[in-house]
């Protein structure tokens, strides 16, 4: 998923992506490295989605973040639960390069594309 993810996003104009498949090395490189966006599945271990989210969203360096969360649960709890956590965004799987592009520019302000 992080491979179609990436081509998803090179088709849409991004070029400086990482690829990192746990959410404990993301918090890591996150509090490393400076970022714009992350697009986050919910099902990793470790770490899940939720929980890496919850973490950025408690560290001061990182709370502004726009993330948005990736899963093929589409229950109302589960969105609700990211959304309650700080999503900026939620996408249900499958997904197109324009369903993606669009929750970006939401998460963004309509100004990005």
């Amino acid at each position: 998923m992080g491979q179609i993810i990436r081509n998803l996003l090179m088709l849409i104009g991004f070029r400086k992506i990482e690829n990192i498949s746990d959410g404990t090395t993301a918090l890591a490189t996150l509090r490393e490295r400076k970022f714009g966006l992350v697009i986050s599945d919910w099902n990793m271990q470790p770490m899940t989605g939720l929980m890496l989210l919850k973490e950025v969203r408690a560290d001061p360096m990182l709370e502004g973040l726009v993330f948005i969360m990736v899963t093929a649960e589409s229950t109302v709890a589960n969105v609700v639960a990211a959304r309650d956590a700080g999503a900026s965004s939620y996408i249900v799987k499958p997904f197109t390069g324009e369903m993606l592009k669009s929750k970006i520019g939401e998460a963004f302000g309509s100004g990005m594309f």
